[in-house]
This record gives structure tokens, C-alpha cells and sequence, in this order.
């Protein structure tokens, strides 16, 4: 991707992902969020099952493969039609922005290169010295790099 249109997908990704931040800090229900809901609106196993038209026990599993993190996006999806409900998810940063996560990891890089020849020049006593000047350059240069 050319670096102007990378920069134009990191804001546009930061803008949408905006509405998620609360939702990060809202924790899944122990049973999964399928089994929280369709208890919240009263709605038996049975008429998921009807709907989806599968066996009841279908839905049992469903509900403890969300729980344990083994449900399937198209599943879920599906179950969560069947109540009338759309599924709505997103990755997102355990911390900070997505663009405080793209800088923090082009920094990393490059304070790898950087110091990886820093070390290398210094065994030859040819070392620059500067190194966070060059290590900020360095990220500038991979930031805006495809």
C-alpha cells in the first residue's frame, strides 16, 4: 500500500474503531454473549433452534463453544439473526490508539535496525553516537514506507 493511502486507511480505521472503546472495557458474560441476550429477551433455545432449523442441542453447543472460544464468526452470526440481532465486532488495541499502535511498532523497528548497526559499527570504533535522533529518523522513514 503507498505510504499516502496507508495514512489515509490509519485515520479512517481510528475513526471507525472510535465507537469500540467502550465496548473494550465491557466484559463478555461467563455464559458468552448469545445465552446473555436470548435470556435477556426470553427467548427459548427451542425457538432458536426452530428458526435456525437445527436441533435444540445445537444451540446448547453453540452457547458453550461461545463460552469457550471455540464459535465460528458465521455461527454466531447466525445466532444472533435468529434473535432479531446483528453481530458487530472489530480488533482493536489492547491499549492506546491504532495509531499510537502503528507508531509504538515502527519504533520498535527501528530502534532495532538502529542499534543492530550502532553495535556493529562500535566493535570497528566507527559508532555515530545520536542514537535516539537516528532511531526517530528511522521511524519517520518506516512509517511512511508501503
Amino acid at each position: 500500500m503507498k505510504p499516502k493511502y496507508r495514512s489515509l486507511r490509519l485515520k479512517q480505521i481510528a475513526t471507525a474503531l472510535r465507537a469500540f472503546g467502550t465496548a473494550r472495557q465491557t466484559p463478555r458474560p461467563p455464559g458468552g454473549w448469545f445465552r446473555a441476550i436470548r435470556e435477556a429477551l426470553g427467548i427459548p433455545q427451542s425457538k432458536i433452534a426452530k428458526a435456525m432449523h437445527v436441533k435444540q442441542q445445537s444451540i446448547a453447543s453453540f452457547e458453550k463453544a461461545e463460552a469457550a472460544d471455540r464459535i465460528t464468526l458465521s455461527n454466531l452470526r447466525r445466532l444472533a439473526e435468529a434473535m432479531g440481532c446483528e453481530l458487530v465486532y472489530a480488533i482493536v488495541p489492547k491499549s492506546g490508539s491504532i495509531q499510537e499502535l502503528a507508531e509504538g511498532q515502527a519504533r520498535s523497528e527501528a530502534a532495532q535496525r538502529v542499534l543492530s548497526v550502532e553495535h556493529t559499527m562500535a566493535l570497528e570504533d566507527q559508532a555515530p553516537g545520536g542514537v535516539k535522533e537516528l532511531i526517530d529518523e528511522e521511524t519517520k522513514r518506516i512509517s511512511k514506507k508501503p
